[in-house]
């Protein structure tokens, strides 16, 4: 690599944070300059990201757009809602909001699931969508795309370009470990409260992620879909394992569905579609951008069941950042990212 640009990280101190960091460490292309964080100022990022062993000494500095600037690279990874007005000074930088402030296209959403000032829509960090690497290509903002649409879209994409369903009656039960709600301490989060038990939550159309993977379907091609996602709290640090099921024509064969899915993933360098009979699983993915993907037909109740495993904090949040970077910045897509995982 002949160019190396300069990084920094706002938010440094937190789970996405910190995945980012451990990512862009051993990047051949980058050099971290600056990680900040709006608490801990002054605290050497060691003491917070103690698995950070080759950023341990540097000092955390505090979040402003001057210590900013200047970085031919930044990432967000701040609280929802923050972003925006950071993001507005820092000029030609190649902004990577890690954030929801500028994933939804449709303002009623954003006031709707989050509320406050719309902030409007940046290019959407998911190279897989149809067309995405060229607008990634193109840009100095990306949003990163969130950790349940990621899995989602991608376990249902290679079914609806093929125009095998059609977006309508779309169900999604996806199990998250515990780092997607963030470091913050929560009591329902507690060892003693969540291991041993899985429990539902953002139940009835409700989880701020749903417009999102609506919004996604109708790129993909639905012209009206209609979803309803169960998410589940499950007891490990990372992970998603989602589950979707969508009505097909009584017609589809095995073989048409599944040649769509090879057709789909053929080309990509994170997507695997597993052998007949093998289910993905959160383990294979943990420690890398990869997305394990299964399907089959349950002819009984005429629908199509697709299943996809992904890192949330990788490939569903920092390794779509750097994935998104590097198309930015003109670098191989796959630079700087595994997609062999860590086991056991």
């Amino acid at each position: 690599m002949g160019v190396t640009f300069s990084v920094a990280v706002a938010g440094a101190t937190g789970y996405v944070g910190g995945e980012v960091l451990r990512l862009l460490a051993d990047h051949p292309a980058v050099s971290i300059e600056t990680v900040t964080a709006h608490s801990n100022v002054g605290v050497r990022l060691g003491s917070l990201q103690p698995h950070l062993v080759s950023l341990a000494d540097r000092q955390v500095v505090d979040t402003t757009p001057e210590v900013l600037a200047g970085h031919d690279v930044v990432f967000l990874a701040l609280p929802h809602g923050t972003s925006a007005a950071v993001a507005a000074e820092l000029g030609d930088a190649l902004v990577i909001d890690c954030g929801a402030d500028f994933r939804l296209t449709d303002p009623a959403d954003w006031a709707q699931f989050y509320g406050g000032a719309y902030a409007g829509s940046w290019p959407y960090g998911l190279p897989e969508l149809p067309g995405q690497r060229q607008l990634l290509a193109d840009t100095r903002r990306i949003a990163v795309p969130g950790c349940y649409p990621t899995a989602v879209t991608l376990a249902l994409a290679p079914a609806l370009t093929a125009g095998l369903v059609d977006g309508h009656d779309v169900v999604v039960v996806a199990a998250s470990g515990t780092s997607g709600a963030g470091k913050t301490p929560q009591p329902h989060l507690l060892a003693a409260e969540v291991l041993g038990s899985v429990s539902a939550y953002g139940v009835g159309g409700v989880h701020r992620h749903l417009p999102e993977i609506r919004q996604n379907l109708c790129r993909l091609g639905a012209s009206q879909p209609t979803v309803s996602f169960t998410p589940l709290l499950v007891p490990m640090s990372r992970g998603i394992l989602a589950t979707v099921t969508a009505p097909i024509e009584p017609g589809l064969s095995d073989d048409a569905l599944r040649q769509a899915y090879r057709d789909f993933t053929a080309a990509e360098p994170f997507l695997w579609l597993l052998p007949e009979g093998q289910w993905p699983t959160t383990a294979a993915v943990l420690g890398s951008n990869s997305v394990q993907l299964q399907v089959t037909l349950d002819r009984a109740a005429g629908r199509l069941v697709a299943v996809a495993a992904i890192d949330n904090l990788h490939k569903g949040t920092a390794g779509a950042a750097i994935q998104s970077m590097n198309l930015a910045l003109g670098l191989a897509e796959t630079t700087g990212l595994n997609q062999n995982g860590v086991a056991p």
